[in-house]
């Protein structure tokens, strides 16, 4: 895999060091039998009691030094594999906050979290496992070959044999199992998108008592995935038993055949328990080989997903023409169209023009593509045709974090994060003085109710601003943006939860503040918008109408309808 490039690099020295340690660990294995045979065809069978003590205290010596060899190969394995995972995931989630939108509609949430998890600890496991038993295991084996080979070659044509067929058997295990363990993947995300879905919902569930519905959703998701890992641990279980089984009935033919030549003379007592424990050793060796193999398609699965949000190409540009230049605050629509890639345009041929300073209104029904307008303003979408320039410039040959630093956006789903007051409207300017907070929170009609408080600015947010209710999170939201000091202000629908009187102030104060930058406002109510300097009417993607109040009651059928509609209501 490509991406794994940067940290063979980076942590090579580390691996091949933990690789020696483990080298050294396995050459000691190696020579035990080989001194045991000695001891027990020389000391033994002539009582020299000397060659026994001297050879035994070789065996301690050789032991001690695998175990320093041993305790080496876990301190660096566990660190290499451990600091590799971090800067993995890390990487990861810088690569995730570069995500277009594009992008992260196209993965899932609920998938990006596994992939950033699940799938890294596969590939954690497998890379400690290289340094811990991969290398190891081989090593043995091979070694244990040739030293069985030194011990009496034709007796090692069954090694051979046995080998053969367990490498058939790994094989098979490889090609067969793949698929298994994508299809758990897939089926984990799906767990986590259900479990995600409903922690986002809880209240809605409850509330209409659906939370046996829920449990059926989720029961079929999870018993979906324990179908799968059962099947795919199920078929990995017959392997092992199999690998098991041919290595048994090899050590059955080294014995049998092995006490033959014993009684021919032509082996010794000491080289058939030689044999016999390289035959162990080689068994042993092969069921971690199969074991890593094993992991290696968990590894294999789990990269291939990795990769694939590396290899992401629909990205924000991070190197844009320009990176430091001052906005003053016109905004050009010209002929802007958006697809979100199924074929229907939610915003088609849209074109006007938001001078600096300005104030404008963007009215229109449910799905007429408000939102969606003012996301192409600071690139979370790239229009799909038109142009979209601030102070006559193309906001493509922009750099984003440029852009987005001139731009503040109060969104329609409200957003607050766990921690304090104070910490969630710095949000918008991390520097920012408690005189400049409480200025903003003014302005939004944030700071009344939060001077209310105990612990007046640093009074802590449950996560989600679940301790606040919907107006008091607008507000703090609007302070947040406000703090910030922006050229191009935009609210989408974000007073819906304010009540009347709250949100006429607020309108008069940002009315005040707005007259030095340009402030874009989405609403629902006709009230929100009607004293703008322009007011923008969508109509299923399309601009149906652009101007005054007055002038679109007289000119524009959509907003009057709208108008009358909302009018009618008041007074019904």
């Amino acid at each position: 895999m490509k991406f794994m490039k940067k940290y063979v690099d980076k942590y090579w020295k580390g691996f091949f060091l933990a690789i020696l340690c483990l080298t050294v660990e396995a050459l000691c294995d190696l020579m035990q039998p080989t001194i045991m045979s000695k001891i027990v065809d020389v000391g033994v069978a002539d009582k020299n009691m000397d060659y026994i003590v001297k050879n035994g205290l070789l065996m301690l010596g050789i032991t001690a030094l695998g175990a320093v060899g041993a305790s080496g190969r876990n301190i660096l394995s566990g660190m290499v594999s451990q600091n590799f995972s971090a800067d993995l995931r890390q990487d990861l989630f810088k690569k995730v906050q570069n995500f277009s939108f594009q992008s992260i509609d196209k993965f899932e949430r609920s998938s990006l979290i596994t992939r950033l998890t699940n799938d890294v600890t596969q590939v954690q496991n497998f890379v400690n496992s290289l340094m811990r038993i991969a290398v190891k295991a081989p090593i043995i084996c091979l070694g244990s070959i040739i030293m069985a080979a030194r011990l009496n070659l034709r007796l090692s044509i069954i090694i051979f044999a046995v080998i053969s067929l367990v490498a058939l058997l790994i094989f098979l295990n490889m090609k067969m199992g793949y698929p298994y363990f994508i299809k758990v993947q897939c089926a984990l995300d799906k767990v986590n998108s259900v479990m995600r879905e409903y922690l986002s919902g809880v209240r809605v569930v409850k509330a209409f008592n659906r939370s046996d519905y829920e449990n059926e959703r989720f029961k079929n998701f999870n018993e979906d995935l324990g179908r799968l890992s059962i099947k795919s641990m199920r078929f990995m279980s017959i392997f092992s038993p199999g690998i098991n089984l041919v290595i048994n009935i090899g050590i059955v033919f080294v014995l049998w055949i092995g006490g033959l030549y014993v009684n021919s003379g032509t082996m010794q007592v000491g080289q058939i328990i030689a044999f016999t424990n390289y035959m162990t050793q080689i068994l042993f060796s092969i069921m971690i080989i199969s074991a890593v193999f094993n992991t290696f398609v968990r590894f294999r699965a789990s990269a291939g997903r990795i990769f694939e949000i590396f290899e992401d190409e629909n990205e924000g540009s991070s190197n844009g023409l320009l990176s430091d230049f001052k906005v003053n605050g016109k905004i050009e629509f010209e002929n802007v169209s958006f697809s979100y890639g199924d074929g229907h345009k939610a915003v088609e041929n849209v074109s006007f023009v938001c001078m600096p300073g300005e104030t404008i209104g963007i009215v229109g029904a449910t799905g007429s593509g408000k939102s969606t307008l003012v996301n192409l303003i600071p690139r979370f979408y790239d229009t799909t045709s038109g142009i979209i320039r601030i102070d006559g410039v193309d906001i493509k040959n922009i750099d984003e974090k440029a852009l987005r630093d001139k731009i503040a956006l109060v969104p329609q789903k409200t957003i607050l994060f766990t921690g304090s007051v104070l910490e969630n409207i710095r949000w918008g300017k991390e520097n920012a003085s408690l005189q400049e907070v409480k200025e903003a929170a003014g302005i939004a009609q944030a700071d009344e109710f939060i001077s209310k408080f105990p612990e007046k600015y640093d009074t802590r947010i449950g996560q989600g601003g679940v301790n606040f209710s919907g107006g008091q999170k607008q507000r703090v939201s609007i302070a947040r943006a406000i703090v910030r000091k922006p050229s191009v202000l935009i609210l989408d629908d974000c007073t819906s939860a304010v009540d009347a009187s709250t949100e006429v102030e607020i309108r008069k104060k940002l009315k005040n503040y707005s007259d030095k930058l340009t402030c874009i406002i989405i609403a629902q109510k006709i009230a929100s918008v009607i004293s703008a300097d322009k007011i923008v009417v969508m109509d299923n993607g399309k601009l149906a109408g652009m101007g005054r109040h007055d002038e679109l009651i007289k000119n524009c059928q959509v907003y009057k309808d709208i108008f009358l509609s909302q009018v009618g209501r008041e007074k019904e």
